[in-house]
Order: C-alpha cells, then sequence, then structure tokens
C-alpha cells in the first residue's frame, strides 16, 4: 500500500515514515505542502494519504478539500497540533476521515491506521 505523507516539518515526516516502517507499510511518499502533495498524488498508485493541517503554500485543510473534489474514496489522517473541538468538526466537514493530535505516540497511529483501513 503507497502512503502520501504530507508536512512542512521533515523531522515529522520521518517520525511518522518510522512508525509506518514499524507497523509494515514502507511504500511510501512525501510532500512538504499541499500543493507539493497534490502533485504527487498526480503521480498516482497512492492508496492513504496522512497530512498534516498547518503548512505553507496550502495547508492541510484546503489540500483535504482539494483531494475530495478529486476523489471522494482515499483514506484521509490528519496529524495536527489543532487539538480543540472546533477545529476537529471543521477537519472532518474537509473530509477528513481520522485524526490524531500531536504529539502522539506510535501505538496511538497505528490505531487510527487500522481504523482506517478497517
Amino acid at each position: 500500500m503507497k502512503i502520501l505523507i504530507v508536512d512542512d516539518s521533515s523531522t515529522m515526516r520521518r517520525i511518522i515514515i518510522n512508525t509506518l516502517s514499524r507497523i509494515g507499510y514502507t511504500d511510501v511518499v512525501e510532500g512538504e505542502n499541499g500543493k507539493n502533495g497534490l502533485e504527487k498524488l498526480g503521480q498516482g498508485g497512492v492508496e492513504m494519504i496522512i497530512t498534516d493541517w498547518n503548512m505553507p503554500e496550502m495547508d492541510g485543510l484546503e489540500f483535504v478539500k482539494t483531494v475530495r473534489g478529486q476523489n471522494a474514496a482515499i483514506p484521509i489522517l490528519m496529524v495536527t497540533t489543532n487539538a480543540a473541538k472546533e477545529d476537529i468538526v471543521e477537519a472532518l466537514q474537509a473530509g477528513v476521515n481520522n485524526y490524531v493530535v500531536k504529539p502522539f505516540t506510535p501505538e496511538t497511529l497505528k490505531e487510527k491506521i487500522e481504523s482506517l483501513l478497517g
């Protein structure tokens, strides 16, 4: 399964990649903002997206809305420091399937991914 990780922090992308690798997901593509993420998504083969919210150029919310305009089915997990209830509601309304608040444990990320993939 190919997973797209979109986050402006290379450190956070590395943490997510290492966590994914530990739970058996090694086919990963990286993007550093929403625009870059859309380019990577356009190259095809991506089956799941993990995105940050706060990024330059195109933030995660705008990225999710754009993706949903093209693909209603792809699972999207948002990983962010935005923990307020209204932020979570806004993300879900934009089309995010699940939500993880930073900082998170590898176990939490694993649980969210597994619940997304059924």
